[in-house]
């Protein structure tokens, strides 16, 4: 059974008419070349697929397309050219958080909800604020360093 889903991504209106039971990550990437997102583990305890529904950090390897009719999506490419986007990605650079890369599209759309919901978080805060993304290269340490760093150096943006 087809079905039309309507939703905002990146912030361009999208019509979807398809399986509303397809995997949201895979029409991101297939359907809408978003390659940002990654899969990692298929069932939503990595974060490497994670985006931004309605304003909450999600995983899209676990949500069927149809489950974000009337939804606001955005992806990695829909925040890293923006200000807090560049921000945080710097930051990651700066801090030496980026070894792979496979984990860090997830961490920086965390990193971009959790400033986004509280500009100046305590270590504690935002070690609960990435604890669904799994980092197996660069360690959390650094990762919580730079989120730190993002916060510090991006202080005006997150209190916008």
């Amino acid at each position: 059974m087809y079905t039309d889903v309507r939703f905002v991504l990146n912030g361009e209106e999208k019509l979807y008419t398809g399986d509303p039971l397809r995997r949201l990550i895979d029409v991101l990437r297939e359907d809408y070349g978003l390659t940002g997102s990654k899969e990692g583990c298929g069932e939503g305890e990595c974060g490497a697929c994670s985006i931004i529904k309605n304003g909450e950090l999600v995983t899209s390897c676990i949500i069927p397309v149809g489950a974000v009719n009337g939804c606001e999506i955005t992806t990695i490419e829909g925040i890293r050219d923006t200000e807090k986007g560049k921000c945080i990605i710097e930051a990651y650079a700066e801090g030496g958080a980026v070894q792979c890369g496979f984990c860090i599209p997830g961490m920086v759309m965390a990193t971009y909800v959790l400033l986004s919901k509280n500009a100046d978080p305590t270590e504690e805060e935002i070690r609960v604020g990435i604890s669904g993304n799994i980092c197996r290269c660069t360690g959390y340490d650094l990762i919580v360093e730079c989120i730190k760093l993002a916060a510090k150096k991006g202080a005006a943006l997150w209190n916008k």
